[in-house]
């Protein structure tokens, strides 16, 4: 039997130390940054209603990440809230961002809008199962008590 050059070698992931070291604050910062610079400066956009939602919005989720990140053992139940939150901002961001596509259709660019979309998609995921990993150390924690 023969195995295929598809196996990749393992390595490990880096350490978090901070929140910053978190890839699903990493990648929604950028995130939010593109949405204020390529989508909700321009003049073309200016009249879409959700403008300043979707910016706050955007906004707002890598900052309930770090608030979550900060938490998490003092406050395991709150920090969870939190990951929830920055969840169902991923989710209202996508909306917005199809929206906006669905409104201004060919004066809007595509490709970036999609790339955020799938951007945000990716990172509720590894959100999600940030959470679960932090329900797995709290209870394991519980158990020690």
């Amino acid at each position: 039997m023969s195995y295929s050059n598809s196996y990749h070698k393992f390595t490990p992931k880096r350490p978090v130390r901070s929140f910053r070291d978190l890839e699903v604050y990493t990648k929604t910062l950028e995130n939010a940054v593109d949405i204020v610079n390529k989508i909700s400066s321009p003049k073309t956009f200016e009249k879409f209603l959700q403008r300043e939602q979707m910016t706050n919005c955007a906004l707002t989720i890598p900052l309930l990440i770090a608030e979550a990140h900060s938490v998490r053992f003092a406050d395991h139940t709150y920090a969870i809230q939190l990951l929830e939150k920055a969840m169902a901002g991923c989710n209202k961001t996508i909306v917005y961002l199809e929206e906006l596509r669905g409104i201004y259709g060919a004066k809007i660019d595509g490709t970036t809008t999609e790339t955020l979309v799938q951007s945000y998609i990716l990172i509720r995921g590894k959100m999600f199962r940030l959470e679960k990993t932090w329900q797995k150390w709290d209870a394991e924690r519980a158990e020690r008590k």
